[in-house]
């Protein structure tokens, strides 16, 4: 039953259609397995098992009616603790918010369930989901399954490290600051950021919020590509106030297979230097794509200055997530500014100004970004995709000494801030384009590592497209060692 455990949540839904496995003992498989590894990894950390029983007996009684299935029928599935769930609680990993338990599920939480998925358990976040390592005073640590003592990434790390160690089917995380991809890679599975507004958040806030933040969006990980698209689907379309006067219809891939696709190059830039044990794993991989018929360039590049983007991002990044900051940290911030060199362009400058910036300045960074977008939309006419890392290494040793922006990380031996590296975060998500992540093999330090597929604005199955041609022709998901 390991095998069972580790496949796709597409495969998982067929195997119950054809009742070769039950809804409910798939459900248990995975109970055993969160039994079994759960508590080294600490990755789920809320279960409903009654409910989820309950669910998943439903299911099988439906399978036995012989009637139309949704496309996830009875796949056991967890989700990020940020996402509302009946009867769980929300807090974001805030003491404060301990007690708050959803009264109703999200949007996304709400069409999951339509789509057939048995929830029956959530992941772990770290506060205020403000990291790229999941831990937090409420639920701990969450650790790494390709190695414990590594991240498994953040902000949705418990999602990440569940799928990756097959103690779930399919899960969904959110991503301002790569909080998708990176887990994504850190971990070896896939992940989809969807483009900006494509699937409505509603219910994946704090308390009483119901506006989307700036940047921010909702989409599924899993262990396949396949699995992505069938969750976006199932995510994807106008809220219910919108509704009414539109629908969605995103365009497919332009060609089948990697024969004519059109493929852009980056792996590197100024911003964020990429380990060489990472990019070297990338570059195998491109060198495949290219010798499978696939037009590829490592020179071409919208017209965009990097370090210009890359600033805008930080800035806007820290405009969009400065409502959840206490009064108390937004009043140090505004001392910081006053005291700082106006040209200082360290990330804690820009966080800081980013955090206390008046709606003049705002609206000059939107209409920046504007020019950002308009960029891109040309280099994607000549251009399918773009292949990119998504971090600067593989997974890095847990460090939760000291703020966040104080930390470094090992990259080509030098101490490196762990912010430079919100550049591959920030290159696409400021400018609300797409971004898939596929598991490109193992690294030379024995740890996964995935390429970042990024597309044009509603091209998200273009990405997932290219997701699949590198499953189906080079391998995908790996299963850690142990597991």
């Amino acid at each position: 039953m390991t095998e069972t455990a580790f496949k796709s949540a597409v495969d998982l839904a067929a195997m119950i259609r054809r009742r070769e496995i039950g809804a409910e003992e798939l459900l248990d498989l995975y109970f055993a397995r969160a039994d079994m590894h759960n508590q080294a990894l600490n990755a789920i950390i809320w279960q409903d098992r009654d409910k989820a029983r309950e669910t998943a007996r439903a299911a099988d009684s439906r399978t036995a009616s012989s009637g139309d299935l949704p496309p996830l029928h009875g796949v056991p599935m967890t989700i990020k603790e940020s996402y509302d769930l009946a009867g769980s609680p929300t807090t974001w990993g805030d003491p404060e918010f301990r007690n708050n338990i959803a009264a109703t599920d999200s949007v996304p939480v709400a069409r999951l369930k339509a789509a057939g998925v048995t929830f029956f358990g959530k992941t772990n976040v770290p506060l205020m989901l403000a990291d790229w390592q999941s831990y937090n005073d409420i639920y701990g640590v969450t650790n790494n399954p390709w190695d414990l003592e590594r991240t498994p990434g953040g902000s949705s790390g418990g999602s990440g490290a569940a799928l990756a160690a097959g103690m779930t089917g399919i899960d969904a995380g959110s991503d301002i600051g790569s909080s998708i991809r990176n887990p994504a890679h850190y971990c070896g599975v896939f992940g989809h950021k969807p483009s900006w507004g494509l699937c409505p958040p509603r219910g994946h806030a704090l308390p009483g919020v119901l506006s989307q933040a700036d940047i921010s969006v909702v989409g599924p990980l899993a262990r396949s590509a396949d699995d992505l698209e069938i969750a976006l689907d199932a995510m994807a379309g106008p809220d219910e106030m919108d509704a009414p006067g539109y629908r969605l219809a995103l365009p497919g891939p332009r060609v089948p297979g990697f024969g004519g696709l059109r493929v852009a190059v980056m792996l590197d830039s100024e911003p964020s230097k990429i380990d060489t044990v990472y990019g070297d794993l990338l570059q195998l991989l491109v060198d495949k794509i290219a010798a499978a018929g696939a037009v590829v360039s490592d020179t071409a590049r919208p017209e965009i200055d990097m370090t210009t983007l890359h600033e805008n991002y930080i800035l806007l990044l820290r405009a969009a997530t400065s409502a959840r900051q206490p009064d108390a940290v937004l009043r140090e911030h505004e001392e910081a500014v006053q005291r700082l060199d106006p040209d200082d362009p360290s990330y804690y400058a820009r966080m800081a100004r980013g955090n206390t910036m008046r709606h003049r300045e705002w609206l000059a960074l939107r209409e920046q970004r504007e020019h950002f977008r308009w960029a891109w939309h040309r280099f994607f006419r000549d251009w399918d995709v773009l292949l990119c890392p998504v971090a600067a290494s593989t997974a890095f040793p847990h460090d939760h000494e000291g703020e966040r922006y104080e930390r470094t990380i090992q990259v080509n031996n030098r101490d490196t801030p762990t912010t430079d590296q919100l550049f591959w975060a920030g290159l696409n998500g400021v400018c609300h384009l797409p971004g898939t992540v596929a598991p490109a093999g193992i690294a030379r330090d024995g740890l996964p590592g995935g390429i970042q597929i990024v597309g044009p604005y509603l091209g998200d199955r273009t990405c997932i497209h290219t997701a699949r041609l590198i499953e189906r022709h080079f391998g995908g998901f790996q299963a850690p060692p142990g597991y």
